[in-house]
């Protein structure tokens, strides 16, 4: 593509040099913005609908289990969103924009959401999301805001933000053609993402049937007794989990242990290794200890599948559980397995207690209770290993799949950077 016959300093050192023509003008001067309403200590089934922080993505807007909140007449009409608009996240994950694409009927926002709506004289609201998700992709708003706790990109910090400004007729153009381009690469990378969802059922498929049954198709099989587990090989045994573990409730005294967490996707890994901007604590002092082999359970998230063995020592949430094998009954990897087994984490679901999905929780004491099915250690072992050798190549492809979903995005983000910066001149 050409690029535009001159340029000019733009005195703002995210954007550059920017064509001659082009004007730096902050969102505060082409738009009026919106904060929501405050969230009130009220029952979330009340009243209408309303979008927070974790519906707003780059790539759209999750309207999926919506909480509640009562809005008055007058509230209505000030925090209602429209097709059109474009929300901005003020907490959490700072500065992530989206575009409301569709009629949506009485939605409103709350106050981790801010709604953007340009002068349609000045400004389109496509062409505000386009500049807005490049800089915040390029780092802008990790350094106008402080990281030390939870990002916020408050709305002053919004409204003082510098973008390159094209006239209106070609802002019209660059907005058609980066959603042609944008939509396309969009597919190709749902593409991969489908190829990716095949190769996990499979692994899981493999997983499930080699660890609830063993490698032998010709063993002999007894029923358990137990709803979730259902028939296993005859040599094997049932143990409630009581007789298997140990809670451990241990504290960090120095807070110098790493910080684990615990998610249904991952596992338990280290915090550092993770993407995140969620809250981070001044101190990991009371912070619960846990070591290699622990079981590690985000008691919120239990019902979704969030449980594991560590692999790593270091502390976790305080209101997370931890337990510990009281006899070496499971090689890790083989419990690990257990654990995230899709029909044990419906069973987990099915054991938790909360008034509503979003509170349910699976307390120590119901985790005891939970039967266990036991293979001989020896047996274990030699499930682990086939496991290991069939899913090797299939981890490959997964990890490969991932890593042309990762080069499409980038190509993505580099052809929105260069049009919107006015690096190169859209016909």
């Amino acid at each position: 593509m050409e690029k535009y016959s001159s340029y000019k300093d733009s005195g703002v050192k995210w954007l550059g040099e920017i064509p001659s023509h082009w004007e730096v003008v902050s969102i505060k001067k082409i738009s009026n913005i919106i904060l929501g309403k405050m969230l009130e200590n009220a029952p979330d089934d009340q009243g209408f609908p309303y979008l927070c922080a974790k519906d707003v993505h780059f790539d759209g807007v999750s309207y999926d289990d919506l909480k509640k909140m009562l809005f008055s007449e007058n509230e209505k009409k000030k925090y209602i969103v429209k097709k059109g608009d474009l929300l901005v996240v003020e907490g959490g994950a700072g500065g992530t924009c989206a575009i409301i694409d569709k009629d949506i009927d009485d939605v409103y926002i709350q106050n981790s959401l801010m709604i953007v709506r340009g002068f349609p004289n000045k400004v389109s609201n496509n062409y505000i999301f386009y500049a807005l998700s490049s800089l915040v992709k390029r780092g802008y708003a990790d350094s106008v805001c402080n990281k030390a706790t939870i990002l916020h990109f408050t709305k002053e910090k919004l409204e003082s933000t510098n973008i390159a400004l094209a006239p209106l007729c070609e802002q019209i153009k660059i907005i058609n053609y980066l959603d042609t381009v944008t939509t396309k690469i969009d597919v190709a990378i749902e593409q991969q993402k489908k190829m990716i969802e095949l190769l996990n059922e499979r692994k899981q498929i493999i997983i499930n049937n080699a660890v609830t049954k063993g490698l032998d198709p010709n063993v002999k099989m007894k029923d358990s007794g137990v709803d979730w587990i259902g028939e296993i090989p005859e040599g094997w045994k049932i143990k409630r989990g009581k007789y298997l573990f140990k809670i451990i409730n241990e504290y960090s005294v120095t807070g110098e242990e790493e910080l684990l967490t615990v998610s249904d996707r991952t596992g338990v890994t280290p915090r550092s290794m993770k993407n995140v901007n969620m809250f981070m604590a001044e101190s990991l002092v009371g912070y619960k200890k846990c070591q290699v082999g622990d079981i590690c359970s985000n008691i919120m998230w239990m019902w979704h599948g969030a449980v594991g063995v560590t692999k790593y020592n270091g502390v976790i949430s305080p209101s997370y559980g931890v337990y510990r094998q009281k006899e070496k009954t499971y090689f890790d990897e083989y419990l690990d397995m257990i654990l995230r087994l899709p029909r044990l984490v419906k069973y987990y679901a099915s054991r938790s207690t909360g008034l509503t999905e979003s509170r349910l929780r699976l307390y120590p004491d119901d985790f005891m209770n939970i039967f266990f099915f036991i293979p001989p250690l020896e047996e274990q072992k030699q499930i682990v290993n086939k496991l290991n050798s069939i899913c090797e190549p299939i981890d490959y492809a997964i990890k490969s799949t991932d890593h042309q979903i990762t080069l499409l995005q980038e190509r993505k983000q580099i052809i929105i950077n260069e049009v919107v910066m006015g690096k190169v001149k859209v016909s």
